[in-house]
């Protein structure tokens, strides 16, 4: 893909679980998808009138670069996950941009992997997966997914197909409690360091990957820091799909003015809150996506003025020297004009 948005039709839709949904999506003029396994793309949809991003894991691999999909949960009150699992359907189309992020085996090779994931947070984990067993890389996979019950686990008989093909990747299902049709007889409640020792007694040297719900990745970061990990081999995808960008709860104090020009406002905005937060609080709504400074969907020129950045790869260097910035991770220095 590119840095520039690309109108996608979307060809297969597949439901995993009651909750989960696959969508399979090819380039409107046809060409083949280029991206790293575990990285990330950012949707937009019209939705209402109204042009409305998300941030999406691409759930296939780069080994399969015909189609592209993404794997979306549907979130109780998400506006973006309700209307996919609703309305989209094959023949409709969204504009992409990305790819985006390194949480991706390709930026981090080791000879072998650890993967946590809760939930929907399968998804990076499963693309990895998918292009160690679609290369038959030689890397010791073990790949420990937790799951409410057994009929919420997202990937299943694929995940178990691997593990039974591939002599060098196990999967471990962790479920929290049975369902009501299937008693379930693996590893029961959450992951404890205790389990982990059993299914993978050399976790401390492997390079970890983990993605899940906040609390999730919270737990397993604490966990691993407390057993010695050496924390340069963890790795954490931390946006949230369907949160909102949020607002300081506070007035705003003194601070800079900041006119957005295409929108003909002026609002202030202090040293120590982002552009984004600033604007949302003042009533402007702002595309944006993760802000996080992942994704690149906020990025916008600077006419004049200076920020601090802090971002986390949504933006290039060509572009920062091109006055560039991204809404969510930037606090002005001074008066502000943005083309926004």
């Amino acid at each position: 893909m590119t840095e520039t948005d690309e109108l996608l039709v979307c060809r297969q839709v597949h439901p995993l679980t009651h909750d989960v949904t696959t969508f399979v999506f090819e380039y409107a003029e046809p060409r083949l998808f280029r991206h790293e396994p575990g990285q990330f793309v950012t949707l937009t949809l019209d939705i209402d009138g109204e042009p409305v991003q998300r941030c999406y894991t691409i759930s296939s691999p780069p080994t399969r670069p015909f189609l592209l999909t993404t794997t979306v949960k549907r979130i109780p009150g998400g506006r973006v996950s309700n209307w996919m699992h609703d309305r989209l359907r094959p023949g409709d189309t969204v504009r992409a941009h990305g790819p985006h992020g390194d949480f991706s085996t390709a930026r981090h090779p080791a000879p072998r992997y650890l993967f946590l994931s809760g939930g929907v947070g399968v998804t990076p984990s499963m693309a990895m997966t998918r292009t160690l067993y679609d290369l038959a890389d030689p890397a010791d996979v073990v790949f420990v997914h937790s799951a409410r019950t057994p009929k919420d686990i997202v990937f299943r008989r694929e995940l178990d197909f691997i593990a039974a093909t591939a002599p060098n990747i196990r999967v471990v299902h962790v479920c929290e409690d049975d369902h009501p049709y299937e008693p379930w007889g693996g590893y029961r409640g959450r992951l404890t360091i205790e389990m982990l020792r059993q299914v993978a007694p050399d976790f401390l040297e492997r390079e970890v990957f983990v993605c899940g719900p906040a609390p999730y990745m919270a737990a397993a970061r604490a966990m691993l820091t407390d057993a010695g990990l050496d924390m340069d081999r963890y790795h954490q995808e931390s946006f949230a799909f369907e949160t909102s960008l949020g607002t300081p709860a506070a007035a705003p104090g003194a601070g800079f003015k900041v006119e957005f020009t295409r929108s003909g406002r002026t609002i202030e905005c202090d040293a120590d809150t982002a552009l984004l937060a600033a604007a949302a609080r003042a009533g402007l709504n702002l595309p944006a996506s993760c802000a996080q400074g992942m994704c690149g969907t906020c990025k916008t020129p600077l006419l004049s003025g200076s920020v601090d950045m802090q971002h986390n790869g949504g933006i290039r260097p060509r572009e920062i020297a091109r006055n560039k910035i991204l809404l969510c991770c930037s606090k002005p220095l001074e008066d502000l004009v943005i083309d926004a």
